[in-house]
């Protein structure tokens, strides 16, 4: 009798289903200073980030969907197929640089980042939204009206922004490149606190409370 006992709770202990703890993916689409340009894999903002979410709030899958040299309106094209494919729970968008260093009408650009922050919504994501900033020799009327845009699409669409993605890193030297342009391994921790800061109150917004996942 005692053998058939233990061969049934054997039975179904083996026939008990698999349970796996929820994993959360956060999509990030944007240019180059998010794909990682001239830097180290292992340092890049996204790696670091996605080493802080998983050793500090749970199971999380991080997609970067980042194209260097994309502007507002190839990450407006590609973003239907990343959210049908990766059903995100949480979508980055740093993107507007090259539309600024290109000169492209900041109008459009504003509509496409909003476009993109709708449908991420449509899709069930909450959105962070990431700044960039011009250099002063574009003129402070193109210049004004770039940087104005981040600002307006986060109050239209009520998402979060992060004013200035690059600030303690954009003006000094010794954090950026030779091309003056891109950040280099160095600059990856800062830049991956920037995007902390506002990605904090989006997880508290989509569930996650616990004060290790929480912590500056």
């Amino acid at each position: 009798m005692k053998r058939f006992l233990r061969k049934l709770l054997l039975f179904l202990f083996l026939s008990l289903p698999v349970v796996t703890l929820a994993q959360t993916t956060l999509l990030v689409v944007g240019d180059s200073l998010s794909a990682g340009y001239g830097v180290t894999t292992e340092v890049r903002w996204v790696n670091l980030l996605s080493q802080r979410l998983n050793s500090h709030c749970g199971p999380f899958q991080v997609i970067n969907a980042s194209v260097s040299g994309d502007t507002s309106q190839g990450g407006l094209s590609r973003l239907p197929a990343l959210l049908s494919k990766h059903q995100p729970t949480l979508v980055i968008i740093e993107l507007g640089g090259n539309d600024g260093l290109r000169g492209i009408n900041s109008r459009a650009m504003h509509d496409n980042l909003l476009d993109m922050v709708k449908l991420s919504k449509q899709a069930g994501a909450a959105v962070l939204l990431l700044g960039v900033r011009l250099p002063a020799n574009y003129g402070p009327e193109f210049t004004n009206a770039f940087h104005q845009v981040y600002y307006d699409v986060s109050e239209a669409e009520s998402v979060p922004l992060v004013p200035f993605f690059l600030q303690g890193v954009a003006l000094d030297m010794s954090l950026m490149q030779n091309d003056g342009i891109h950040p280099n391994d160095k600059a990856q921790p800062i830049l991956k606190d920037n995007v902390w800061a506002g990605l904090r109150p989006l997880l508290k917004a989509v569930g996650y409370v616990k004060d290790t996942c929480l912590q500056p």
